[in-house]
């Protein structure tokens, strides 16, 4: 869709709330679209996709507009120089002094621009990035992170199957091709509203992340088993854990935002899932918590995070993050770790998850968990996908990027508790949300 005025006013209006950074970019724009409800759905994609896109390049398009442009200026930067847009067109939909500002803006090459301002990232993450890679890996992946990701779904294989669904989405016009690595994982090569689509309604579809889907596949849930998603969230990756225990079992599904898991709860019935318990917890020491130790099979610790891995999605975090905020959340981490860690039983599986990059909150926090537990111990991540028939190997640890595999960000350890099984015991119950 071509810019109009009214679409540049409109983009310019919550762009410029969004530079704030007092909120997130998606409650920001949520909130200007309840006050704009005369916009089309095509006008509400212009104005995200828009908004999105100077959030995205906001370092390099100040070195074009200048350090102190505003939204506007930023705005009409991105569609001149980055979406080709003369000045021709743009002229009469703009003012007459933003037109002449736009004039006197000379090209910008490479060469005159520092790595922070090619790659669009704070200086304090291209720090870190270059400890784990090279520059020309750096570069390589924030191309990557500077483009919209695209729309993964996660087929419910207790409804149908994914040449069913293919062919469901295809006959809507969709273009549907297979995932790469998950067995489960479709991607649309457009970005439709699903959240009226008869397959979604019914629970045969759920919008998810293919690198996402893969922490399910590492922990590797069997029928009858006692499993607990530790930080589940809106349960994505708990839907996932359920089909494949084939509603069978038992599985937790822990947070300690009631407001995530009330959300929760219509994915779960929409999916026909009854082993599913979602319990409110107040912290990793909760009593509801303790009562399970050493009574799980399976724990998967999808920890709170920088997010510096979704950056496709939320090209906001990278402005809003911190060194101390990282600094405070491997603390954090490690202290979930610990006490997701008390629940799993000898020969019982752990498996702990961000969606970042930075090693600090990866491999930092296994490793510090490890040389303190020492009754845990590392599994090969590129063995268990290969048992799985999953061609997908990153070593020991899965550590995927947007550049190499086509997904988010994600780092995820395998770890088992040593020790023969124990004694069976009655399974414990805790109260749920």
């Amino acid at each position: 869709m071509k810019p109009t005025e009214k679409l540049i006013d409109s983009t310019a209006d919550v762009l410029s709330r969004m530079l704030r950074f007092e909120h997130t970019a998606d409650s920001v724009l949520s909130a200007h679209f309840r006050d704009q409800r005369a916009l089309q759905s095509r006008e509400r994609a212009f104005v995200a996709e828009h908004a999105y896109l100077v959030l995205r390049r906001l370092r390099w398009l100040r070195a074009v507009a200048g350090e102190n442009a505003g939204a506007r200026k930023l705005l009409i930067t991105a569609l001149a120089r980055i979406e080709g847009l003369g000045h021709k067109f743009l002229a009469p939909l703009i003012s007459r002094n933003e037109a002449q500002w736009l004039e006197t803006l000379a090209p910008t090459a490479d060469t005159e621009l520092s790595l922070g301002e090619r790659t669009d990232l704070p200086d304090w993450v291209i720090e870190r990035l270059l400890t784990q890679m090279d520059e020309a890996s750096l570069l390589s992946l924030a191309r990557a992170l500077n483009t919209q990701a695209p729309l993964d779904l996660r087929v419910n294989l207790m409804k149908s199957d994914i040449d069913a669904v293919t062919a469901t989405l295809t006959n809507n016009g969709l273009t549907v091709t297979p995932g790469r690595f998950s067995p489960w994982a479709l991607r649309l090569g457009e970005r439709p509203s699903l959240t009226k689509n008869p397959l979604y309604e019914k629970g045969i579809i759920e919008v998810q992340d293919e690198g996402s889907q893969l922490l399910a596949l590492l922990l590797a849930p069997k029928r009858g088993e006692m499993v607990v998603d530790f930080c589940a969230g809106a349960g994505g990756k708990t839907l996932a854990l359920g089909a494949m225990m084939r509603s069978t079992g038992r599985l937790y599904a822990f947070d300690v935002s009631e407001k995530r898991l009330i959300k929760m709860r219509p994915r779960v019935a929409r999916s026909g899932l009854s082993n599913i318990h979602p319990v409110l917890i107040d912290s990793e020491n909760d009593i509801k918590v303790k009562r399970l130790a050493g009574k799980i099979d399976r724990v998967l610790v999808d920890a709170p995070c920088s997010g510096l891995g979704t950056l496709r999605r939320n090209p906001d975090l990278k402005w809003r993050q911190t060194p101390t905020a990282v600094e405070e959340l491997v603390v954090k981490q490690g202290a979930i770790l610990a006490g997701a860690a008390r629940l799993v039983k000898p020969r019982g599986r752990l498996v702990y998850a961000t969606c970042s990059l930075l090693d600090a909150e990866n491999r930092g926090v296994i490793d510090t968990f490890l040389a303190s537990h020492p009754d845990f111990v590392r599994l090969p991540a590129n063995e268990i996908l290969a048992a799985g028939r999953i061609d997908l190997d990153t070593g020991i640890d899965l550590e995927l990027r947007p550049d190499v595999h086509g997904t988010d960000g994600f780092y995820a350890a395998v770890m088992e508790r040593r020790g023969a099984n124990s004694a069976a015991t009655q399974p414990e119950t805790v109260d749920e949300a």
